[in-house]
């Protein structure tokens, strides 16, 4: 007699090809051990963090080492500064070393104005936890006022947060203290600082970029960050900050005219640099100004050449900074890219419609949720109505001589 088949000869369901399994399969490779890193639960790729939880979260738990961050700017470059400033804090608190380059301010007033790390846990807010509710009379009020309309719907999350803590959190509010930044090993790249490499032919803005390029790979190769040499043991990684490429500070045209002459340097920088990262333990925030750059089709360009890409759109300046919808927040953010590395489906988040604010001590990235109208004249009908039925009770109380109700 033949044995039974046991149950579990027959694949399950969730392994058929047409669907798909919450198992991830296993690494046999051994992945590496750098502080301030760790493998993502997803397709196994080194993370490091951004020095924003919430974006970290955003981005499917942090930035992939070898991966490109693109930032476009906010108008007048206030929040993407902070992210950028975040990035390198979490460099140094991490002893990670630092690659900076700029054409504005000089990379060393850009590292002095670092925010100050949290050593503090009970000092952190966590997202997870609800304030307190109050007994005074005015929020008792308020809750009745609400209750008939909006008591069933179910609360908001609007902050985000994963459920393993990764990073560290800082304080706008103060600077990083000389002691801990003097610790970090940091190379520097000021534009003013370094001429053309050579008086040929080529444009001003191609060797830019150029001296730019040669600069991080000569850091990558010396300081033991490429892959492709035998690396050392005493591995760590190395963040890279670009800021404000593009602009016409670096010698470029992008934002200056419809037509640009150069029109391919910015992007030819930005392959010759994922193609460097690619090969290396080594991770770059870049930002850009594209609200000043005419040519969209350039800019897509310029987003598909990088790994992630974020929009910052603040209210500074414009008509909802006064617009009390939009009270409890800075500025809009806008996800233009994620990554796909390693995996048939990319990381997406879970909610489209995000916002930033400032609080006093801490950059944060929410799910925005307008608040919900508590107007004293808000009815289920609409004002349109209620003057159409308005008129028409004029017009049958005139029709009729008795000053009783009429009965339909």
């Amino acid at each position: 007699m033949a044995a039974p088949v046991k149950s579990m000869d027959k694949p399950p369901a969730e392994f058929s090809p047409l669907n798909f399994t919450s198992f991830q399969k296993k690494s046999r490779t051994k992945s590496l051990s750098i502080p301030g890193t760790r493998p993502s639960v997803q397709n196994g790729q080194l993370l490091v963090s951004s020095g924003v939880t919430s974006l970290d979260y955003l981005l499917g738990g942090g930035l992939a080492v070898g991966t490109v961050l693109l930032i476009e700017e906010d108008r007048y470059d206030s929040f993407s500064r902070m992210i950028f400033k975040y990035f390198l804090a979490e460099g140094v608190v991490c002893r990670h070393e630092l690659f900076v380059a700029a054409a504005q301010d000089d990379p060393d007033d850009i590292l002095q104005e670092l925010p100050a790390p949290i050593l503090d846990d009970v000092a952190i807010h966590r997202p997870g936890e609800q304030p307190r509710m109050s007994c005074e009379p005015q929020d008792t009020l308020d809750a009745m006022k609400i209750a008939w309309r909006y008591q069933n719907l179910p609360k908001v999350q609007s902050a985000l947060a994963s459920s393993s803590r990764f990073g560290h959190y800082y304080d706008v509010s103060k600077t990083m203290e000389p002691e801990i930044r003097q610790a970090a090993k940091w190379h520097r790249f000021y534009h003013p600082e370094h001429p053309p490499l050579s008086s040929g032919t080529h444009s001003p803005k191609l060797e830019s970029y150029s001296a730019l390029l040669k600069s991080l790979r000569d850091v990558i190769q010396r300081e033991g960050f490429d892959l492709t040499a035998p690396l050392p043991k005493s591995r760590n990684i190395l963040r890279v900050g670009l800021h404000s490429l593009g602009s016409a500070l670096w010698g470029d045209d992008l934002c200056c005219y419809n037509n640009p002459k150069n029109v391919h340097a910015l992007t030819s920088f930005l392959y010759g640099l994922r193609a460097l990262l690619r090969t290396s333990l080594s991770v770059a925030v870049v930002t850009v100004p594209s609200h000043l750059i005419q040519d969209r089709a350039l800019m897509g360009s310029i987003t598909r050449l990088c790994d992630n890409a974020i929009a910052l759109e603040s209210f500074k300046g414009s008509e909802r900074e006064t617009n009390p919808l939009y009270k409890d927040y800075h500025g809009l953010l806008h996800v233009r890219q994620v990554p796909r590395l390693n995996c048939l489906a990319s990381h997406l988040p879970d909610h489209k419609d995000l916002a930033f604010k400032l609080k006093r001590k801490q950059f944060t990235i929410e799910r925005l949720h307008l608040p919900p109208d508590l107007s004293e004249t808000v009815s289920r009908v609409s004002k349109g109505e209620l003057a159409g039925a308005a008129t028409a009770a004029a017009a049958c109380s005139s029709a009729t001589s008795s000053a009783k109700h009429l009965d339909f």
